[in-house]
């Protein structure tokens, strides 16, 4: 008959603690990869991530999904009627063209 270990919840517990003390605190890794034929470069490839939860990143001045339009329903609706509103010039400019001809 085969031997059952014991689990234990430790291992889950350590992990779940790292995961709450990066998104608290934050971790930024980044990274530069440049590649280069006789000192020119052809290729440069900056890469930047920041772990951290969404508050920390509010702290620190960071809200670019709030004006992303495919991540933010606010942004979304204001891309919208930023449209419209030039929709309505571009359709008031040819509305006074055909009466002038």
């Amino acid at each position: 008959m085969a031997e059952q270990k014991m689990m234990h919840a430790n291992n889950a517990t350590n992990l779940a603690d790292i995961l709450e003390r990066v998104l608290e605190k934050g971790i930024v890794i980044a990274g530069d990869i440049k590649i280069q034929i006789a000192d020119i470069d052809l290729l440069t490839i900056k890469i930047r991530l920041l772990v951290c939860s969404v508050d920390r990143a509010m702290e620190m001045g960071i809200n670019w999904w709030e004006t992303d339009s495919f991540l933010s329903s606010k942004a979304k609706e204001a891309e919208m009627e930023k449209e419209n509103t030039e929709m309505k010039k571009r359709l008031e400019k040819l509305e006074q063209k055909v009466k002038a001809a």
